[in-house]
Formats: structure tokens, C-alpha cells, sequence
């Protein structure tokens, strides 16, 4: 297959011309202005909030002006991650993709298509004139990654529809009902670095080629987490021996599974031979673990230059919480019909060691709002116990399963009718504006479904060619089926 014969090429074009476009969390703006210019182009209505979110608004095709307006809608920004000895600019460089079988992937990047393939679709409906639909709304919301906060600042009445259809989900043939709330953790150690003890070595180990993933939607696949894994090392070590902390880099965002790592340490120069012995036996045991999960992770130990250390007492108690604190997965869903997912979780995301502190970063999630503020205290009391200063966001609320959907129903009745097959309805383990727009326009019937994607927040972020067109043409057979104003 080339990338001319992707189908729908209306939708694989507008990817495209999307992924030539900077969009790191934040910083949109590039992208605002081409769907400001787009709408324009189009002869379409274009707003555009204080906020930075976008709507595009397309009047209904003929014989379809009586039905209800639907929103499509998905979100502007991508997680910006590469392979270490990759170059790459996400402020200016465009995402190179190509085609492995069925799959479009990127070389050495995220692909963006979360939400990028959500945004084609909505162009492509918007450009397209050979559809039929009824009054529609196309939505872009900015800063999605992060906390959400583009549907966080968007106002009441910015949209005006009836029904919302996000394009932000990744398995083909399941239709979401309902997403976790979530909120971050941010715990911070002050020290004053310190010269190191007389006839100290100093060893840098490094973790890489985790699988990583997803904190939400892959929490519950088993696989290793970096910070985890060395930290449990530090940990081992330092109930042994003097191990004096340097420094700990590792992770980069909230949302994602941290997929490698450094630390460096000192010990006493008559323990290295002994400390290297247990690294040997440590990284044999953590790949067997992992033989499933996380096939290629790469291990490495080596000497590193002499440096300033962490007091005693504050690198212990960092050792100690990252190896107390809360991750994976805490409770399942008890609800009949959500209850193979996930209710409530919590991922160490990142750890960064600055001049004079170190910051650790984690993520909470729970389809259930007390649980999630019980994950958090958790969290918390973990970090508080070591001293830390920490630090919690207000987060972003849970959208609850609506029994009764007129909109879940027309889109499980589109899908047996296309497929001749049933439909998953689920709820998500993932934060998804549908929980702040819930909140804002709680008259909004709403699910959220999209193509197959794999391994997002990760440089082996993939899409499944062919789901695309089936949820276009499962979407076109939604929009002829929306009822009649009311």
C-alpha cells in the first residue's frame, strides 16, 4: 500500500497537511490560524473562544434542515515524544510518516494521531459535498494533553448543539459512555548539594526500550515503568550500602507510562565491584518479569564523573517514596457493564532533578470522583511522609454512563446495521472532554469512538489503516439518523 492509495483519501489527505503543522500542548497556534484560514477558504462560520478552541459550523445538506445540530469534535494538540538519538524539533518540524502494512506509523516520533486522525475526519466532513448530514459543529479544543484546560476555559454556549460525538477514542467498534476524572501530583524536595564522601565511586545506570504507553488507557497492560524499575535498584542498594543520590531523570509527561531513564550515584569505592555484580542479577530478574510486556528493554550501567550529591537523609527519602508511592492499577469498576475496566489507578510519570530540588510528577485517574480524591490523598501522604512539598491540581471530572442515550442507541444501531456485527459499549479509563462538557452542557446526548490506534504517547504511536474508513462510514450513517429538532 502507498500513502495514495489510503482511503478515505479526503481524510488521509487533510492527516497530512495536519502533521506538517507544529502542535506541542500549549503552543497551537500554527494550528488555530490553518483552521481559521480553512474556515474561511470554505465560506464557513469560524469562531474562535478566548481559550484558543475553534469551531467551524456547516449549515445541513438539502432535505436534512430539520434534524438536531451535532458537534464532532477532537482536540488540536499531540504528545510530543521521540526516540532518544532521534533529532527532532516538535516547534517546527513536520511528522514523517509512512506506511508498515496496515499500520501508518512515524519514524522516531509520535504520530499524532491522537487526536490528529480525529481532526482529518471533522475537515474532511466540513470540505466534503458529496454527504448528507444536518446542521453540524465542528469542534477543536487546544491543550488536551495537559489537563484539558482547552475544554476547561471553553464557556457555556460556545456550542450549541444537541448531540456530541468525540473523536478522541482508539479501538474500532468500541463506543465510550463514560471516562475517568483525573488529577496530578507534584512533590517537590528541596536539598543544597554537598561534596561527596572522601574514596566514593560514582556509576550512572540507564534504563531504556520500554514499551511505555498510555497512563490511563495501558495502566492495566503490565508493563514497566522506568522510574519504578530504578528506583527499586536505588532502593535495593541503599539498605546495603552508603549510596549517596545525585541525580534521577526520567518521564516526561502526566499522561504517559515513563519509557526510559537515568540516575547517577556514589558509593563506596570498595562496594562497586559488589554493586555492579547486583546490577547484573537485578536487570536478568527484571527482564524475566517483563519477557511479555516489555521485550526489548535495554540496561546499562557505566562510571560517571565525579559531581555534588544530594544530602544523605533527602536522597533516602526520595528513594523512599518513589518506592511507597502508589502505581498501577487500585480498583476495578463494579458497575455490570464497565466492570472489566479500570475505576482507579495512578502512574509515577516523571522525575526531574534540578540545581537545587527534585520534582515528581504523577497522575490519578478514577471513574469515580471520591475514589479518585482517596488515590490522591494516597499519593500525597506517600510524598508528605518523605518530607516533600507537594502539590495537587484541581483536575478535570468523570463523564458518567447516561442510561438513557438516544445518541448511544443510533450508534450501535449505525454500527450492526454497516457491520452486521455488535458493537462494544464501554467506559475508558483515559480522561475525554466529554467530563468537562458534561459538566457545561449537561442537555448534551454524547459517546466518543474513532480507528485503532497503538501505543500512543510513544514514538511506536501507530494507526490501523483500515478502521479509518470503517468509522467514516460509520459516522456518515449516525448523521442521516439524528433526530428532528426538538
Amino acid at each position: 500500500m502507498e500513502k495514495k492509495d489510503l482511503k478515505p483519501a479526503g481524510v488521509f489527505e487533510h492527516f497530512a497537511r495536519i502533521n506538517e503543522i507544529p502542535r506541542p500542548s500549549k503552543r497551537e497556534e500554527k494550528m488555530i490560524e490553518y483552521l481559521k484560514e480553512f474556515g474561511k477558504k470554505h465560506q464557513l462560520e469560524t469562531k474562535v473562544d478566548e481559550t484558543g478552541n475553534v469551531i467551524i459550523r456547516k449549515p445541513a445538506t438539502k432535505g436534512y434542515e430539520n434534524l438536531a445540530t451535532v458537534i464532532l469534535q477532537s482536540h488540536m494538540d499531540m504528545v510530543c515524544d521521540k526516540l532518544v538519538d532521534v533529532e527532532f524539533d516538535f516547534d517546527k518540524d513536520a511528522i514523517q510518516t509512512y506506511i508498515d502494512g496496515e499500520w501508518l506509523t512515524a519514524k522516531g516520533t509520535t504520530l499524532g494521531a491522537d487526536d490528529g486522525i480525529g481532526m482529518a475526519i471533522e475537515l474532511a466532513i466540513l470540505s466534503a459535498d458529496d454527504i448528507e448530514h444536518g446542521p453540524i459543529e465542528c469542534v477543536f479544543t487546544r491543550d488536551e494533553e495537559t489537563q484539558l484546560t482547552g475544554a476547561m476555559g471553553m464557556k457555556a454556549g460556545f456550542m450549541t448543539g444537541d448531540y456530541l460525538i468525540n473523536l478522541d477514542s482508539e479501538d474500532e467498534g468500541q463506543i465510550f459512555v463514560s471516562c475517568a476524572g483525573g488529577r496530578s501530583t507534584n512533590a517537590t524536595f528541596d536539598y543544597q548539594a554537598e561534596e561527596a564522601p572522601k574514596d566514593y565511586f560514582f556509576l550512572q545506570i540507564a534504563l531504556k526500550g520500554l514499551v511505555g504507553g498510555h497512563s490511563g488507557d495501558d495502566i492495566n497492560k503490565k508493563r514497566a515503568n522506568a522510574i519504578k524499575i530504578l528506583n527499586r535498584f536505588l532502593y535495593n542498594e541503599k539498605e546495603k550500602f552508603d549510596l549517596r543520590l545525585c541525580s534521577f531523570n526520567s518521564g516526561k509527561l502526566h499522561n504517559a507510562i515513563p519509557r526510559d531513564g537515568k540516575v547517577i550515584f556514589a558509593i563506596p569505592n570498595d562496594v562497586k565491584e559488589q554493586v555492579r555484580a547486583d546490577w547484573n542479577v537485578f536487570q536478568t530478574e527484571v527482564m524475566q518479569e517483563y519477557h511479555v510486556t516489555d521485550k526489548d528493554m535495554v540496561f546499562s550501567m557505566e562510571s560517571a564523573e565525579a559531581c555534588r550529591v544530594m544530602p544523605k537523609n533527602v536522597g533516602c527519602q526520595i528513594i523512599n517514596a518513589l518506592q511507597a508511592v502508589d502505581n498501577g492499577v487500585f480498583a476495578m469498576c463494579q458497575d455490570e457493564i464497565l466492570a472489566k475496566m479500570v475505576e482507579t489507578s495512578s502512574n509515577v510519570a516523571a522525575v526531574k532533578t534540578l540545581e537545587d530540588k527534585v520534582e515528581i510528577l504523577s497522575s490519578q485517574r478514577s471513574n469515580v470522583m471520591s475514589n479518585l480524591d482517596n488515590m490522591c490523598n494516597t499519593v500525597k501522604a506517600a510524598y508528605e511522609l518523605a518530607g516533600a512539598k507537594v502539590e495537587q491540581t484541581d483536575g478535570y471530572p468523570a463523564w458518567n454512563m447516561n442510561p438513557d442515550s438516544k445518541l448511544v442507541k443510533i450508534t450501535v444501531d449505525a454500527y450492526k446495521k454497516l457491520f452486521n456485527k455488535e458493537p462494544k459499549v464501554l467506559g475508558i479509563h483515559a480522561g475525554l472532554e466529554c467530563g468537562l462538557f458534561s459538566e457545561r452542557y449537561p442537555h448534551i446526548d454524547m459517546v466518543s469512538f474513532g480507528p485503532t490506534l497503538r501505543f500512543v504517547h510513544t514514538p511506536d504511536e501507530r494507526l490501523h489503516i483500515p478502521t479509518v474508513q470503517m468509522v467514516w462510514d460509520h459516522l456518515l450513517e449516525i448523521l442521516k439518523n439524528i433526530p428532528e429538532k426538538k
